[in-house]
């Protein structure tokens, strides 16, 4: 269990007391080092941590789901791997109260593109050519980020080669929660397959665009949406719905 997972663990059986916090933040950090700092990098990372009446909370304990900030996002790269290549295209919706309220879409520049993903994706370097940088790109990206939730589909994927390149260019490795879509769909959809192109297909959302950032964003965030409405009654806060999608839970029959 990495720090932040023990810091969630610790949050999401109680609210902590600053100076108590301030403790466990030296023993996982470093006895040397500035507590109050290492409390404003988790914030500036993405950690949604605030402090109320002298207690240190988890605020995604503390909203309801409903209530809570989704930034749903999908990126394409001109590789699988984030150390010997980069992003060059990214897609994030801003969502909340079951409405879009914001959107982030960018190609990023590069020199080089293998034939195969330009096949996949119907990018060309003509498209890329004019394209701000990648450390402008996800600096901007981060902005829009902020401390809200981080979902994708398959989240493990775009989060680590998103936090990876955003360490890499100096702005840090991320600290959001994050939810995938994938574990979502197969614990409130009855269905053969849980890939994105099927799922566009299989549930209606007929987004016609397929591995192109901001519509896989979108067919992401339509898949989130039918999820709702599948939820148990007694998902009420974020953590529950983090939970829940991480659970052995078999969809019902009432899920398809």
């Amino acid at each position: 269990m990495d720090r932040l997972d023990l810091l969630v663990k610790k949050l999401k059986k109680s609210d902590i007391k600053k100076e108590k916090f301030d403790n466990i933040l030296l023993n996982l950090y470093g006895m040397f080092e500035d507590a109050d700092l290492i409390f404003q990098t988790l914030i500036a990372r993405g950690f949604p941590i605030d402090i109320k009446d002298g207690f240190v909370y988890l605020k995604t304990v503390k909203t309801n789901f409903q209530d809570q900030t989704f930034v749903i996002v999908d990126i394409e790269t001109n590789g699988a791997k984030p150390y010997n290549s980069q992003v060059i295209e990214i897609g994030a919706i801003k969502y909340k109260n079951r409405k879009i309220i914001d959107r982030f879409e960018s190609f990023i520049y590069t020199k080089e593109l293998p034939e195969y993903i330009s096949k996949l994706t119907g990018i060309t370097l003509k498209d890329l050519e004019d394209a701000p940088t990648q450390k402008e790109v996800l600096k901007n990206f981060k902005e829009f980020l902020g401390d809200n939730l981080f979902v994708a589909h398959n989240v493990k994927f775009d989060y680590s080669f998103l936090s990876y390149k955003l360490n890499e260019l100096g702005f840090e490795k991320l600290a959001n929660r994050r939810l995938c879509t994938i574990d979502l769909a197969k614990r409130t959809i009855k269905s053969q397959k849980y890939g994105l192109g099927f799922l566009n297909e299989f549930l209606n959302i007929n987004t016609l665009i397929h591995h192109r950032a901001y519509a896989d964003a979108l067919t992401a965030t339509k898949i989130l949406e039918k999820s709702f409405e599948k939820l148990p009654l007694d998902i009420k806060t974020s953590e529950d719905l983090i939970e829940f999608s991480k659970s052995a839970q078999i969809v019902s029959q009432e899920g398809s």
